[in-house]
């Protein structure tokens, strides 16, 4: 049976990641990638002719999916929204205009469209009693979102299963600049010689979640979810300070950052129900890093 899948944000690290277990898990499949490449780019491309790739806003998904007179997909993936916590305060327009503007006509077309929509929520929401959703324009938004798909889902019908991604780390994550990732930063001043920068105080903790598990289990939730509630974690806290060490080189302390969380561990109850669990270990990860990497 042939289909045709949609990625939004197909040109960045999770996205690229998730288009290479498509073309394999949909051989019949073929997959377009909308991306504005505001962190997408397009050395993350997969040279398949079965992949199609569109520089455009989710904003104008309805528009440029008429104009390439595209058939309607059969599974929606929204992974392309504003992705980070700190730079969401002086990126609050970007923030908006992706989060909430694109993400309200990526609804629309997948409703419009019979597609299953696949959502990809922050795992912030559920921090601090949830709480947490209002310490950046960041959380805040994403978890609007999540109340506007139940919404729309009621008021419209909508196919959806939401998702939780908890700091995702592998191959093919951002390394340098203001959205680089933990891991991919502690990797980039490793390599580098330089101390690795830990924001104050160190005891924050996070649950690291490598892009593998993160892609098989966005795959299995299309396949087999419904609904709210698919985390997907390690399930394992790890205090900055400790990932920092893990690497065996110098570290300092940096300011503590605004907006950011104190805690974070996934409870993957609901996400194991349909047979997922994590494989990778970031210790694991981390050791097998410094020894191709030695110094």
């Amino acid at each position: 049976m042939s289909h045709t899948l949609l990625v939004t944000g197909g040109a960045g690290f999770v996205g690229s990641a998730l288009i290479k277990t498509l073309l394999t898990d949909y051989p019949a499949a073929a997959i377009v990638s909308l991306d504005n490449y505001f962190t997408g780019v397009p050395e993350n491309h997969v040279n398949d002719p079965r992949v199609t790739y569109l520089d455009g806003s989710t904003a104008d998904l309805a528009k440029i999916w008429a104009d390439r007179g595209l058939p309607s997909p059969e599974i929606v993936f929204h992974l392309g929204e504003y992705s980070r916590i700190v730079t969401s305060f002086e990126d609050h327009d970007l923030t908006w205009d992706y989060n909430l503007l694109g993400t309200k006509e990526v609804v629309k077309f997948a409703s419009a469209a019979g597609a299953k929509l696949i959502y990809a929520g922050s795992s912030s929401k559920f921090g601090n009693d949830g709480q947490d959703e209002n310490l950046n324009p960041y959380a805040w938004t994403k978890a609007k979102n999540i109340e506007y798909i139940k919404n729309y889902a009621n008021w419209y019908g909508l196919d959806y299963a939401i998702t939780y991604f908890y700091n995702v780390y592998g191959p093919g994550q951002i390394t340098s600049g203001k959205y680089a990732t933990v891991i991919g930063i502690f990797e980039h001043k490793y390599l580098r010689g330089e101390p690795l920068p830990v924001v104050s105080p160190g005891t924050q903790t996070r649950d690291f979640t490598h892009i593998d598990d993160i892609v098989r289990g966005i795959v299995l939730v299309a396949q087999k979810g419904s609904g709210d509630g698919y985390l997907l974690g390690a399930g394992h806290e790890w205090p900055i300070l400790d990932v920092a060490q893990m690497f065996g080189v110098p570290y300092e302390l940096t300011p503590a950052l605004r907006g950011e969380r104190t805690r974070g561990q996934a409870d993957i109850t609901k996400a194991a129900e349909l047979g997922w669990r994590p494989s990778r270990r970031l210790d694991e990860y981390v050791a097998e890093f410094v020894a191709a990497n030695p110094r």
